[in-house]
């Protein structure tokens, strides 16, 4: 079945960095678009971003333009969120989430246990 761990979450100060991993198995990774997404205190899921299976495609959130990017590396079945220039707006648990084959909207039941992210002085 679809396994999704996220690690690499933690406390950072304003403008810090942290870098999300995520380790997949039991699908074929390559082949499908994966996506981060993200729960705030009190709030909805949101989507982050999302990335092809070959990497050559990447799309964000208008809120993290400029800041985030998203990558994979295939050959270990894992996804990566670098977070830079961090704000208290990000504060929340970090999932990553499968996306399909050929479209790349996430299936929200396939994420994991999330990591939480906490941007705070």
């Amino acid at each position: 079945q679809v396994q999704l761990v996220e690690s690499g979450g933690g406390l950072v100060q304003p403008g810090g960095s942290l870098r999300l991993s995520c380790t997949a198995s039991g699908f074929t990774f390559s082949l499908h678009w994966m996506n981060w997404v993200r729960q705030a205190p009190g709030k909805g899921l949101e989507w982050v971003s999302h990335i092809s299976g070959t990497g050559t495609s990447t799309r964000y959130v208008d809120s993290v333009k400029g800041r985030f990017t998203i990558s994979r590396a295939n050959a270990k079945n894992t996804l990566y969120l670098q977070m830079n220039s961090l704000k208290p707006e990000d504060t929340a648990v970090y999932y990553c989430a499968r996306g399909g084959r050929i479209r790349p909207e996430p299936d929200f039941g396939s994420r994991g246990q999330g990591t939480q992210v906490t941007v705070s002085s």
